[in-house]
């Protein structure tokens, strides 16, 4: 096992927060080798500013934090790490402020009060979530997280010390991945010109995966290239950085939630509906999505 850093890092937040929320969503997501759940507990491998190691985040026992354990390796990127972690948990939002907001819709209303606290689960790597939002583009979850999994078969670097925790490998590199040859993926070939493309981008600096100049920047950058469009982009702002307004209005699932009555709703009445949730819009996403998933 590699070396743990001597203490945890205790993470506070604004309760109320949930575990389960992020269990559910984690455990349906987690990539083998890379990430791995137990009831109370998540651990993955990271690559951050030149670093590789693991980390593990648990509920801290009696408090509203998180404890985050770390690889001594870790130590060098800390700052850097617990931002991440912070992010990845949404352990800096306001819930109560946001569930006021949101609970001003009368149909909206309801799903707030019975669930204050949702929060908006994001993943720790920006470039890992962009390529998974690609490779899940008109797929289920189940079957973009089996092709992810081929993808850190493949081109995966060996994490140097394996942990006890069944962490073996780190997620693809976008010079990895821009250079493969991925036939037998399971992607069609279109797909993987367009995950490959944008691997590309990413691994020469062409194209920055940050919000330095908003998310509207970062969506438009990411629908100009080929294969992209304002779902998968929409996606990568909420998912990737956690971006509180994004909104991916033609979601199935927010099309398609039980709020909506059998007919569903159209995408366009939607985004026009969303402009009420202003500035959280990404909330009421996470509202919609629960709902649809029988929450």
């Amino acid at each position: 096992m590699t070396a743990a850093a001597p203490h945890p890092v205790l993470l506070p937040y604004q309760p109320p927060w949930h575990w389960q929320q992020f269990h559910a969503h984690y455990a349906l997501r987690a990539l083998p080798g890379v990430e791995r759940l137990d009831a109370d507990g998540y651990r993955r491998s990271f690559r951050l500013d030149g670093v590789c190691g693991w980390f593990a985040v648990r509920p801290a026992p009696g408090q509203p934090a998180l404890q985050l354990h770390h690889s001594a390796s870790a130590e060098a990127c800390l700052p850097a790490l617990t931002a991440r972690v912070r992010r990845m948990f949404d352990l800096d939002a306001e819930p109560q402020r946001i569930a006021a907001h949101l609970a001003e819709d009368p149909l909206l209303a309801p799903l707030v009060a019975r669930n204050p606290g949702l929060r908006v689960p994001c993943a720790f790597d920006p470039f890992e979530q962009a390529v998974r939002a690609i490779v899940g583009q008109q797929v289920t979850v189940k079957a973009a997280v089996t092709i992810a999994a081929r993808l850190v078969s493949r081109l995966g670097e060996p994490l140097k010390e394996a942990t006890d925790g069944g962490l073996e490998r780190l997620f693809p590199s976008a010079e990895a991945l821009a250079e493969a040859n991925l036939d037998g993926i399971g992607m069609p070939g279109k797909r993987v010109q367009t995950l490959q493309h944008f691997a590309a981008q990413v691994a020469s600096g062409a194209l920055h995966l940050d919000l330095r100049d908003g998310s509207a920047a970062l969506i438009e950058r990411l629908c100009a290239l080929p294969g992209i469009g304002p779902w998968t982009a929409e996606y990568i702002a909420l998912r990737a950085f956690g971006e509180a307004d994004a909104f991916p209005a033609s979601d199935l699932g927010l099309l398609k939630a039980p709020l909506w009555g059998a007919g569903g709703i159209g995408a366009k009445q939607l985004e026009a509906r969303a402009e009420a949730w202003r500035p959280w819009r990404a909330y009421a996403a996470a509202h919609l999505w629960h709902d649809y998933a029988g929450g």
